[in-house]
């Protein structure tokens, strides 16, 4: 879902508890394990905010469309049963998306 602020702030309220809009928010269909294969079908959803990006990418000397990338990755990581909790989880969490954005790059060039 491609959204505003205001409303992945109500969203990130009711189901989060946090009244405070955010750039990505996942929702997972399945308790997965880190990494492990996901059944077929649908994983989860995925809210971005659209706004919340643009000014994150501009503050951050980024294009939109590489964070709205890195994001879209993020969260489909968190559908995928990746978290960032602890540290650790953190670390192996940020390789793969390092991995998967550069294999993205790789792609875009070809």
């Amino acid at each position: 879902m491609l959204c505003d602020g205001p409303t992945i702030r109500r969203i990130n309220q009711k189901w989060r508890g946090k009244d405070k809009p955010t750039n990505v928010l996942s929702f997972s269909l399945h308790e997965l394990d880190e990494g492990g294969d996901p059944p077929e079908g649908p994983v989860g959803d995925i809210v971005l905010s659209l706004p919340v990006v643009g000014r994150e990418a501009k503050a951050q000397g980024l294009t939109f469309d590489f964070h709205a990338t890195h994001l879209l990755v993020h969260g489909l990581l968190h559908l995928l049963g990746y978290d960032h909790e602890k540290l650790a989880e953190a670390e192996r969490m940020e390789a793969e998306e390092r991995r998967i954005l550069n294999a993205l790059q790789k792609f875009k060039s070809k």
